[in-house]
């Protein structure tokens, strides 16, 4: 099902951990909803890059995310989060520079902005609330250092 011009429901709800444990990853109504918001607002984001996107993650059911080690409150659990690489445009560290000062210029509005991993190639993530006045505008770097995942203010 097309969600978007550029984004299916398919490929908002693919999870290669769903996949290699057999698990189910459907949404229900409310996160369909949301996962349609987020396509949305991905479309936003390509615009912005002007190329496309590959998308890692989007909607994570509960035993999906337990799997993966997710948040228990994670973003992904809704349908309101993506994690992508966009090659044609450049390194994770430089997607997350671009949409940064996009949101400080007005051109984009996100809750938050994680770029991940980035010494190792990583991947961006991005989330979204529904309301945009409850966006924390949230902007990080995640690295591991000694074996844990710690986060950094900023894109470094």
């Amino acid at each position: 099902m097309r969600l978007t011009e550029h984004f299916s429901l398919e490929e908002m709800t693919t999870s290669a951990m769903a996949t290699r444990q057999g698990l189910s990853n459907v949404p229900g109504a409310d996160e369909l909803e949301n996962i349609r918001y987020t396509a949305g607002r991905m479309e936003v984001v390509r615009d912005l890059l002007g190329v496309p996107i590959s998308v890692l993650s989007c909607f994570r059911a509960e035993a999906v995310n337990q799997a993966v080690g997710g948040s228990p409150t994670s973003a992904h659990r809704y349908g309101l989060a993506c994690d992508f690489r966009a090659p044609a445009f450049g390194d994770v560290r430089a997607i997350c520079r671009k949409l940064n000062v996009a949101r400080q210029q007005g051109l984009i509005d996100f809750d938050q902005l994680i770029c991940e991993f980035p010494d190792t190639g990583g991947w961006v993530h991005i989330g979204f609330r529904r309301s945009a006045a409850a966006n924390r505008h949230q902007v990080l770097t995640a690295r591991k250092e000694n074996g844990r995942t710690a986060y950094v203010s900023g894109v470094v």
